[in-house]
């Protein structure tokens, strides 16, 4: 659905995308991470066609989206911050947009009236943020999209909503094959509603993998001895981070973990376990090993 190659961005001296490339699958959901300053709102902007890249090419549906209407009309991108007509209520920015997207549906839009409870004849920039945020979905939703790019997309919204609207969305990608960008701080939730994760940093995408995938790659390893903990790690794989406290070794490592525990063994180990990983332990010890400071979050 998404495809760039090449693409890079500069603003003076500053270069906010470096030859840059990422691949979003249809039906799928992606989740975009990075640090801040990392390059993701810059890349949203390519993606929603705001920004002519400097070098580069980006294309959703296979098509390039700078300057192309009619790509554009299919694609629904809810930011962080919000933006509404000031004296228009939740019913006449639905007739507006009726008008500019060819997909829109008014059944849909009578439907989710009744998930969303709010009245339609409200003025939406008199609502809080959190409701604000719920008629951003009900709107967009009803535009049908065939891409969705969200920008902290839950921010303000109570758990009961957010799952509400997590489902909304998901419905859409397995029934419709909508294909959904997010960009997120909260990793957690981001675990439980993305199956591919990119990893931006530094203009580039460092790492993109299936979720699975990428969470099997890593692993944290708790280690305890009699005696003293061997001065030497083991080998068979990069080891990210490792911590001592007392007779407890603790690793990260990625890469093979049987080769991992094999070299483990021979260093009689009392206890040896395999702890399982957080999407933002994952984040944290990639960009550790990317030369991102990360010792200041480490417990």
């Amino acid at each position: 659905m998404i495809e760039a190659r090449g693409l890079s961005k500069s603003f003076g001296s500053f270069r906010a995308l470096d030859n840059m490339s990422i691949h979003v699958k249809e039906a799928s959901v992606y989740g975009l991470l990075g640090p801040n300053g990392a390059g993701k709102t810059t890349l949203i902007k390519h993606i929603m066609g705001l920004y002519r890249p400097d070098r580069g090419t980006v294309l959703v549906g296979g098509k390039p989206v700078y300057e192309n209407i009619d790509m554009k009309s299919s694609i629904v991108y809810i930011p962080d911050e919000l933006y509404f007509f000031s004296l228009y209520s939740i019913e006449d920015t639905a007739r507006f947009y009726s008008t500019i997207y060819k997909s829109w549906n008014w059944d849909r839009y009578e439907h989710l009236k009744q998930v969303f409870q709010i009245d339609p004849k409200k003025k939406i920039i008199r609502l809080s943020k959190g409701m604000q945020k719920q008629v951003a979905f009900w709107l967009g939703i009803c535009q049908m999209p065939g891409l969705m790019v969200l920008d902290e997309p839950v921010d303000g919204l109570d758990p009961i909503m957010r799952k509400k609207v997590w489902s909304l969305v998901l419905q859409d990608v397995s029934e419709r094959k909508t294909s959904v960008l997010v960009s997120s701080h909260n990793l957690r939730e981001l675990e439980d509603v993305c199956d591919h994760i990119g990893i931006l940093h530094n203009g580039k995408i460092v790492v993109e993998s299936e979720l699975d995938s990428l969470k099997s790659d890593i692993h944290k390893i708790q280690v305890a001895y009699t005696g003293g903990i061997p001065a030497k790690l083991p080998e068979g794989g990069e080891i990210l981070h490792h911590s001592q406290s007392g007779s407890v070794l603790l690793m990260i490592v990625k890469g093979d973990v049987e080769r991992v525990l094999s070299s483990i063994k021979r260093t009689n180990p009392v206890i040896m376990d395999v702890l399982p990983l957080t999407l933002e332990e994952v984040f944290i010890y990639e960009l550790g090993g990317l030369g991102y400071d990360i010792q200041s979050v480490i417990i």
